[in-house]
């Protein structure tokens, strides 16, 4: 049996440096982000991004690659792991 985990028990088993990337579709941005903090970017909704997110979920970084995410979380001192 799988437990039921909140998202601060979730986040206390991996420690504060524990995030996760995980692919996002560009729409997911466009639809929960203010308008002015994405002007002047030009995303195809359909365009596959990676999310950063801390493990209880937090979104910390949107790039537009896996790789790039994956070493903006290295060079902050955090443990990347990657979700599908």
């Amino acid at each position: 049996m799988t437990p039921n985990l909140t998202a601060e028990a979730f986040a206390a088993l991996g420690g504060p440096d524990l995030v996760y990337v995980r692919p996002i579709k560009a729409a997911e941005i466009l639809a929960s982000t203010p308008t002015a903090q994405i002007e002047g970017f030009k995303l195809d909704p359909e365009q596959t991004l990676y999310a950063v997110h801390r493990a209880d979920g937090e979104r910390l970084a949107v790039m537009t690659d896996k790789d790039s995410a994956v070493a903006a979380a290295l060079a902050h001192e955090l443990a990347p792991v990657s979700v599908h």
